[in-house]
């Protein structure tokens, strides 16, 4: 009996403290002493919330809820002795001990000392959106509405293959340097996929910082230095055509792939397009009295493609189905070709031309050009080119024919000089 009323006496003695107190103007209501695991269990609830103040640690105290439960706390002030006072919660009693509590409390007292607010962070952890999260909102409100299809194939594949399992599930504004850092080298093998995945999450984190979800200035992906690509720039020669030619004749005949594949390549290695071009080209594209393509839209916005007579012969080949608008029909009623990659594998192969790429066809078609003495500005419009440094990567084939030239007029020289003597 005697133990119970001395514990009703120290509960009352603490309540009467906190009545007497409740004005401090310190650091808040309530008692001072080091906070012990014996101090926190002796501590009993009143009718309000109390506090017990740790005397070895400003800021760092003990909260005791009506119903008893018991929270370790870090008070401080924001902006100096004029700012507000804020708490912060760092965990409750029995999860935590009063020593690993009085840690963290140094911790977050720490980061008030560099000028940095702990409820802030907290707060903004809290409502803090996670990469996945905020990703599906970059593809809906910008990829899908801002970039162009290919691109938009380009940034899908790339988030959804290489940035989303690795930084998916972090909350976006926590996303650090060293994190792209490690991203970019574990894609070191592969340097133009590894550049491509930071220029895409540069442009994500300018959006967020563009729309509040991360602070203005910190984008993670600045002071990445990118690894050095290997432009690959493959042609094919008179003869390696000459056997496309043979394995397309042969595709056809035995039906190995579709016919519109078949013309879809021969576009392709005669225009000059880009794949995109041709498997999304339209009947009402084709100007058929001034032998154009005549695209509302391309990779470098409206363009011009001039069709020569082989051209024209493969369009005039091509059956045009009243309910499908485009010309190089799918399987689907009403959709085009999508992809053009497991039919173009076929014919490679039987032509022996495993290394080259669909795009190289369009690389072949510029090397012909080059090769019969068209210059680079001719070029550079014919191929659609934007900038003129995207046309120069074929200025050294344009050697060749000056080659050929000087080496035709020396050989004319020495012919006289060898008549005269």
């Amino acid at each position: 009996m005697l133990s119970r009323f001395l514990k009703w006496v120290v509960v009352f003695v603490g309540c009467a403290y906190y009545v007497l107190t409740r004005n401090s103007k310190n650091l808040g209501d309530g008692m001072t002493q080091r906070l012990s695991k014996k101090v926190v269990d002796a501590s009993e609830p009143c009718e309000k919330d109390t506090y017990i103040w740790d005397s070895a640690l400003k800021g760092f105290g003990l909260k005791i809820t009506p119903k008893g439960r018991k929270v370790y706390i870090v008070q401080y002030r924001v902006g100096g002795r004029g700012g507000r006072t804020r708490r912060v919660t760092i965990g409750t009693h029995g999860t935590l001990t009063p020593e690993q509590a009085r840690t963290l409390a140094k911790n977050a007292l720490g980061q008030v000392s560099s000028g940095i607010d702990p409820a802030q962070e907290k707060d903004k952890i809290r409502s803090g959106r996670t990469m996945n999260a905020l990703l599906d909102k970059f593809d809906s409100e910008h990829i899908l509405v801002k970039l162009k299809p290919k691109s938009q194939e380009d940034y899908q594949r790339n988030i959804r293959v290489y940035i989303k399992p690795k930084l998916g599930n972090i909350l976006v504004h926590l996303v650090s340097r060293q994190d792209i850092a490690r991203l970019h080298h574990s894609l070191r093998e592969t340097p133009y996929v590894a550049n491509r995945t930071v220029s895409v999450l540069s442009k994500f984190f300018n959006w967020c910082e563009k729309f509040g979800y991360r602070d203005d200035g910190k984008n993670p992906c600045r002071h990445i230095d990118k690894f050095k690509e290997k432009k690959r720039q493959r042609f094919l020669s008179g003869a390696e055509q000459i056997r496309l030619d043979q394995s397309l004749d042969k595709a056809m005949r035995e039906k190995l792939v579709s016919d519109n594949a078949v013309y879809a390549i021969r576009l392709l290695s005669l225009t000059g397009a880009r794949l995109g071009e041709i498997l999304t080209l339209k009947w009402s594209y084709i100007n058929f009295e001034r032998n154009t393509l005549e695209l509302p839209d391309s990779k470098t916005g409206a363009k011009t493609i001039y069709l020569n007579e082989p051209a024209k012969d493969i369009l005039s080949q091509i059956v045009r189905h009243v309910e499908n608008p485009y010309v190089i029909c799918g399987s689907k009623s009403g959709g085009h070709i999508v992809n053009l990659q497991k039919s173009w594998r076929r014919v490679r192969a039987l032509a022996d031309l495993e290394d080259v790429r669909l795009h190289d066809l369009r690389h072949t078609f510029a090397s012909v050009a080059v090769s019969s003495g068209m210059s680079l500005p001719m070029i550079g419009a014919l191929l659609g080119h934007s900038q003129p440094r995207t046309t120069a990567r074929y200025a050294h084939l344009a050697a060749d024919p000056l080659r050929a030239a000087a080496e035709l007029i020396g050989q004319k020289i020495s012919q006289a000089e060898n008549i005269r003597i």
